[in-house]
């Protein structure tokens, strides 16, 4: 039974750790500690578990979200408005067009006008490097209400909290000496955010994890991200390693995540960053570069996934593929965040 299935709601909820989370904003996962995860995990499974049973779970009876999104998005959106109308509650979609931000006003008016209205701000702030980071912990600053990353420049908390929750429920809570691949991987449709790569490197050897990170020389990370996750990997005494050689890196991997993301210096000149792109087509999972992972390794993807590009259909709609069980995960810890914060 993986922790948090079975436990009284009730309790779950009544622990320090869980009360401690209440009005908490949830915008990249090292501000919270590794016990305050570990709540957000357990209350997870534990409505992933009423769900499928059918058992009403209404945590958040007339409470509302404020979700703004400047940017696309399919699992983000849904599984959160989804997520806290089955709490009970109602989500708002704003996007950038529709709101006064367009016009210029201030994260400061913002964050004070919504939290009055409501019990919550998600924001979703991600294509432009050392922007929406900082807009998110602008509008936290003055919001009375908590506020929850749905991915930034810097990080997809969300996202890769599932990706935990996936990982576990293959592999067992202790993934100690479990070695995941996040790899970049080409891709033509446009210039990703490095988040979800970052994101990932930075909560998974927290939680026990040997991670190899994998691109091109052109394709670094933000350097603040990669120290902060030498330095968790340390703490942790585990390894964190980078190389420039896909198939090293997945090289024994028990886990691949190989994913798209655009050059940090381009990313205001996305064709430029495409064009650049484009001399790494080789850098795909195919059903061959697989067989260097180990022979039950997983295939892992936060979705949407290049197809023909970042991967092959063999391999994303193969056997070792999770990438439906990650996005499902999206929903319940999604829920299990509002839960907590709000």
């Amino acid at each position: 039974m993986r922790k948090g299935e079975g436990t009284p709601l009730a309790d779950l909820l009544a622990s320090p750790a869980a009360r401690g989370l209440e009005g908490r904003d949830y915008i990249e996962t090292k501000d919270w500690s590794d016990e305050e995860i570990e709540v957000a995990l357990a209350l997870s499974a534990r409505l992933k578990e009423m769900k499928r049973k059918g058992e009403p779970h209404r945590l958040l009876a007339d409470k509302t979200l404020f979700m703004m999104f400047f940017d696309k998005s399919t699992r983000t959106r849904n599984s959160m408005e989804a997520g806290i109308t089955q709490l009970g509650g109602h989500a708002h979609y704003l996007t950038e067009d529709t709101m006064q931000v367009s016009h210029g006003e201030s994260p400061k008016d913002t964050g004070i006008i919504l939290s009055s209205y409501g019990h919550g701000i998600a924001i979703r702030h991600d294509l432009i490097p050392g922007e929406g980071n900082r807009y998110m912990r602008e509008i936290a600053e003055w919001s009375a209400a908590p506020v929850i990353n749905l991915q930034c420049d810097i990080d997809h908390p969300c996202q890769t909290l599932a990706d935990l929750m996936t990982l576990r429920e293959r592999f067992g809570r202790d993934l100690r000496g479990r070695r995941i691949a996040v790899s970049w991987a080409y891709a033509p449709s446009y210039a990703k955010p490095t988040s979800v790569p970052q994101g990932l490197i930075t909560l998974l050897p927290r939680f026990g994890c040997d991670v190899v990170l994998a691109h091109p020389k052109e394709f670094t990370l933000v350097p603040e991200t990669m120290r902060a996750a030498e330095e968790f990997a340390n703490r942790a005494g585990v390894r964190f390693e980078v190389t420039g050689d896909m198939d090293a890196a997945f090289a024994g991997a028990d886990a691949v995540y190989p994913k798209s993301w655009g050059c940090l210096e381009l990313m205001r000149r996305p064709e430029e960053s495409l064009k650049l792109a484009a001399s790494y087509k080789n850098w795909i999972c195919d059903a061959k570069r697989l067989t260097r992972a180990k022979p039950a390794a997983l295939y892992m993807h936060c979705l949407p996934a290049d197809r023909g590009n970042e991967v092959t259909d063999e391999v994303i709609d193969g056997p070792q593929s999770v990438v439906y069980q990650e996005a499902e995960n999206r929903l319940h810890t999604g829920k299990a965040l509002m839960a907590l914060t709000m």
